[in-house]
């Protein structure tokens, strides 16, 4: 008699279980799952502590709005985690659709990307969810272990004997900016052609290679700043990429890429000063398309 009530019990459970599915499963993802709280303390020696207009580092994630997810992305990204995973609380409706709409917009993620170290930086990332609002992020990076060991020690190698005990930063910088662009060439046939023969997109192609485009040299200049702890991040436009660098109080442009203008091999190569160090009015004032940016994102630049 008692195997009986026992089995009609359990029967009974198993009805309303899946009678009352639905809001189980509600009370689940609202009561377990997204009520855990979601901190973050994993972060490598390449964490960069600077916050900006546009994004921040934060160290625990109330998601509510687009603009937090935009905080998580780079605070993840800028943490130099491989992977992490979030849940999308049920009160922000619209959580997975921004979370879509964030890893479908290659300007927005290239956008964070620029805030990061370099070697922080992702060249590809991953975004996945499932029904429960639970989000998973893939961070495939731009620079192998190995690059990283061997740019490191080629830094190294440029302080030491390039810029010795110089202790001015504007000097300092102004002293990397010469080197790179003499021992590098733009190189045309990529950004002209997609002719790939070196690694020229990032700062191993210039710093190893001898060849560079524009994301190439900004890294590169990057990984100087960040050496001597100088706030910058990297300007991305539609087509360009450059450096943002506070210095003395204010901040300003450095673009490399334009100061190392492409001759003909026959000519020598040169060198120029005229993107070095210099301030959004005299930018705006230059004769150029490419430097124009999105000043909502990169509203430390206006």
């Amino acid at each position: 008699m008692k195997k009986v009530i026992t089995v009609i019990v359990l029967f009974g459970i198993l009805v309303a279980i899946y009678v009352y599915r639905g809001q189980i499963t509600d009370i689940i993802i609202e009561n377990v799952i997204q009520k855990k709280e979601v901190t973050f303390e994993e972060r490598n020696s390449y964490f960069l502590t600077y916050d900006f207009d546009y994004v921040e580092n934060v160290d625990s994630f109330d998601i509510k709005e687009k603009e937090d997810l935009l905080d998580l992305y780079f605070t993840v990204i800028n943490s130099g985690v491989n992977h992490f995973e979030f849940y999308c609380p049920s009160e922000y409706s619209s959580c997975i659709k921004d979370v879509v709409a964030i890893a479908n917009n290659q300007q927005d993620l290239s956008n964070i990307n620029g805030f990061v170290h370099p070697f922080n930086s992702f060249d590809t990332i991953e975004t996945s969810y499932d029904s429960l609002g639970r989000v998973k992020l893939k961070i495939i990076k731009t620079y192998t272990d190995v690059e990283i060991n061997e740019i490191n020690q080629k830094i190294e190698e440029i302080v030491k004997n390039e810029v010795k005990e110089e202790k001015d930063n504007r000097e300092i910088i102004r002293i990397i900016h010469d080197y790179i662009i003499n021992n590098t060439r733009y190189d045309k046939e990529r950004a002209d052609h997609n002719v790939i023969k070196y690694s020229s997109n990032t700062a191993y192609g210039v710093l190893f290679e001898g060849y560079g485009i524009c994301s190439g040299y900004a890294d590169a200049m990057a990984l100087f700043l960040n050496y001597y702890h100088i706030p910058n991040y990297k300007v991305v436009s539609e087509n360009h990429v450059w450096n943002a660098v506070y210095l003395d109080g204010n901040w300003y442009h450095l673009d490399l890429t334009w100061d190392d203008p492409v001759l003909d091999d026959t000519e020598k190569n040169a060198l120029y000063h005229d993107y070095f160090l210099i301030t959004t009015e005299q930018l705006e004032k230059l004769d150029d398309t490419q430097h124009i940016y999105d000043k909502k994102v990169f509203s430390e630049m206006t």
